[in-house]
């Protein structure tokens, strides 16, 4: 089947820059955390959790979408617009917490808000595409990925100015809202709705094809958020390590997770033509191999440095579309929305201990082998996932 649905290529560039609103406050703890640590008096612990009660409130959002089957009764544009908006404003109220307990609660609204954004636009980008769905849908993480980098930016360019960090990413997912809610409809190949049904999640989850693609898909999340949370802290310490100023590890890494968006795009590109499994398992391969040898990298001279975590940047993403294109395959076409939001709840579920676990080795055995751990996530990926099994992730 062919892509030939005409103002396609224009649908999918609207999603997009509404994907990198709707996303921006994602990080936006992790980006204040130094600001808000001297001004609250978090320990080391509690600044970890600051990502973390996002990840948790997502998990919880994707979870009551999947059990509700909100992603397939409800119209996306509908979904994604209010889910936006209650991110800008769950997003801002950061700025009223006077202490760790009101902080974490901002940041959990925060993610439960977004459960509302990503898994239904994926769904809605898979409305205009099928034979290019791995690129439409690589270009919405791709999206997503600036999104979630753009405070890392706002902190490299004003280090000391807490309301930028958190106001600008709001006021960007309220613009993705609008956009979306007065502007989009779906494609020719939108996917048919079902009244409610608790037994649909169950359906899902019986689908052996599905639950091989959500373990790969597990692995790749391991790896991923853990990555993007802690390269701050990794690269602050290498460069510590050499003498250089501190502040510059900010900009260096909203580089190291901006530059995802070409991951996410060629591996798209690359997956429409020679299969997902292989772009997947592929970028797993190279992400992994990176995390491994992250302790050599950690003092090695600054430019391998950089340009190695510029690379790993680029695998560490680039198989999460395709992840989620494979879903839509293999997945009963009544429970596309269902389907994503529990993969998507499960991957988020993991990734809590993945970044928890990143400061107890840092204060156990530095952070020159901390991030080396993440390889484990890959490795079990590719096992899960195996490579070529059946005509699925090829062209359709």
């Amino acid at each position: 089947m062919t892509d030939a649905a005409a103002g396609r290529w224009g649908r999918l560039i609207l999603l997009a820059l509404a994907m990198v609103g709707g996303m921006s406050p994602w990080l936006a703890g992790s980006a204040a955390a130094p600001v808000l640590a001297a001004d609250l008096g978090l320990m080391p612990g509690e600044i970890g959790w600051l990502t973390s009660a996002t990840q948790l409130g997502f998990v919880a959002g994707t979870l009551t979408l999947a059990m509700l089957n909100l992603a397939d009764i409800l119209p996306g544009r509908r979904l994604f617009a209010l889910a936006a908006t209650a991110t800008a404003v769950a997003n801002a109220t950061m700025l009223l917490a006077d202490g760790i307990a009101p902080l974490l609660a901002s940041r959990f609204i925060t993610g439960l808000a977004m459960a509302g954004v990503y898994p239904p636009a994926m769904k809605m980008a898979a409305t205009w595409f099928v034979a290019r769905r791995g690129l439409a849908i690589g270009s919405i993480v791709g999206a997503l990925t600036l999104g979630k980098a753009f405070p890392y930016l706002l902190h490299g360019v004003d280090e000391l100015a807490l309301a930028p960090i958190v106001l600008i990413p709001s006021a960007a997912a309220l613009l993705g809202a609008i956009a979306v809610g007065t502007t989009w409809h779906d494609g020719p190949h939108a996917f048919p709705s079902r009244p409610f049904s608790w037994g649909l999640v169950g359906e899902v989850v019986r689908e052996r094809e599905l639950r091989r693609v959500t373990g790969g898909y597990l692995g790749h999340m391991w790896e991923l958020y853990a990555f993007w949370a802690w390269v701050p802290g990794f690269l602050g310490a290498a460069l510590a390590a050499r003498g250089a100023p501190g502040g510059g590890e900010w900009t260096i890494a909203f580089a190291v997770v901006a530059i995802g968006a070409v991951g996410c795009i060629g591996g798209g590109w690359l997956a429409d033509r020679y299969g997902r499994r292989t772009v997947a398992n592929g970028a797993m391969i190279t992400s992994g191999t990176l995390a491994l040898l992250s302790p050599a990298l950690f003092v090695l001279p600054t430019w391998i440095l950089v340009a190695a975590l510029l690379l790993w940047g680029v695998a560490v993403i680039a198989d999460s579309a395709q992840f989620s294109a494979l879903a839509t395959e293999v997945a009963p076409s009544h429970a596309v929305g269902t389907a994503l939001a529990l993969q998507t709840s499960l991957g988020f579920l993991l990734t809590i201990a993945s970044i928890q676990l990143v400061p107890v080795l840092v204060d156990g055995v530095g952070w020159r082998w901390a991030l080396a751990m993440l390889a484990l996530g890959p490795a079990l990926g590719v096992a899960s996932l195996g490579w070529g099994r059946r005509h699925v992730g090829r062209r359709s």
